[in-house]
């Protein structure tokens, strides 16, 4: 993978574009390269405010960039967690100074994709929203279809007796449409995504691929250790008909524990061969993409190729066209010696006095 530069990554900055190929493959290279966290921050805060003046459409694709390298980047360390926390308020205020309102809707989702996953907590969220011009009060969909449910509950506490068949009927609406206003901006975040992924893909980096390719080989179904355990799990963990063996409390709550332990790591390595699964898919995609690059970047050579062995037989013909003219010129040391020099020639006294 190649080495990190400051002007490297300005370059890389200048390439990227609104297709989630190219952001995950720039966000990659830059978590491979989070030792120079402080110096990418810094740069990417810097470049994002000369985009917003000059192409303001990329302010959201550069968003982006950083969202998928803070949380993609939790795993590996916080570098990256902590050194944009520094620098997001001011960001985000920028990004926001004259953007229509779809772009700031999109900036908001962001912002409550964080705040629900709990990357960064609500003080720091409420200062963004603020920086930006937002309502103190705005929160994400989760909390408010949780606030419209504990009020709808202590509603129907304080309902009558004989009113309360009505009073449910009318709740139960309440949920629906909340559940329903919830599912909207959850799809409506999906089809923002999915517009993104449906875009083309740009071809990854060689080294990128290369360095995804080898991610796999330490991935879920790789993990001989895991497997060896599940391998190893007691039978009575997976065949109904040892029940029938258990007869005393201490034997039943044995087992409970090993077929708890038993789902657990089950669960967690279905996780694990889930997200290999879609990691798996995403580099096939990649391998269709690069070798579509390749192939086209063959075509282009063996044009190439033909066009210059055209040329170099043309050079070819002048090359034996110029042999055989020199070889028809005269040959000059046959010619009568002269280094003494010619006599003069006679003046015009000497013609006409004849």
């Amino acid at each position: 993978m190649s080495s990190f530069s400051d002007t490297n990554f300005v370059k890389k900055l200048s390439e990227l574009n609104n297709t989630q190929q190219s952001i995950q493959t720039l966000s990659l290279w830059l978590i491979h390269h989070r030792k120079n966290s402080k110096s990418i921050v810094q740069i990417w805060h810097r470049e994002l405010q000369k985009v917003v003046k000059a192409h303001p459409s990329k302010r959201l694709t550069f968003l982006y960039l950083a969202n998928d390298v803070i949380q993609n980047s939790k795993k590996k360390g916080s570098e990256f967690m902590k050194d944009f926390k520094l620098v997001l308020p001011e960001s985000f205020k920028v990004a926001a100074k004259d953007a229509d309102d779809r772009t700031k809707k999109s900036m908001e989702r962001i912002l409550g994709i964080w705040e629900e996953r709990g990357v960064y907590n609500k003080e720091i969220i409420k200062q963004i929203r603020s920086d930006m011009g937002l309502p103190k009060s705005k929160s994400t969909s989760v909390p408010v279809v949780k606030e419209k449910h504990e009020k709808r509950k202590h509603t129907e506490r304080e309902q009558k007796p004989r009113e309360k068949k009505h009073k449910s009927a009318h709740a139960a609406g309440g949920e629906s449409q909340s559940k329903k206003k919830k599912k909207e901006e959850q799809l409506s975040l999906k089809e923002e995504i999915d517009a993104m992924a449906a875009e083309p893909l740009a071809a990854p980096d060689a080294d990128v691929l290369v360095a995804k390719l080898t991610d796999l080989e330490q991935s879920a179904s790789c993990d001989a250790a895991v497997r060896e355990k599940i391998a190893t799990l007691p039978s009575q963990v997976s065949d109904i008909s040892h029940l029938s063996k258990i007869t005393d409390r201490e034997s039943a709550n044995e087992l409970s524990n090993q077929v708890n332990d038993a789902c657990d790591l089950l669960n967690e390595y279905n996780k694990r061969l889930s997200a290999e699964l879609d990691e798996r898919k995403n580099v096939a995609r990649m391998l269709q993409e690069f070798i579509k690059q390749q192939k086209d970047l063959l075509d282009q050579r063996q044009s190439k190729l033909a066009e210059y062995k055209d040329k170099l037989s043309k050079v070819s013909m002048v090359r034996q066209e110029l042999k055989s003219h020199i070889q028809n010129l005269p040959d000059l040391t046959q010619l009568p010696d002269v280094t003494g020099g010619l006599a003069p020639l006679p003046s015009a006294m000497d013609l006409f006095s004849l």
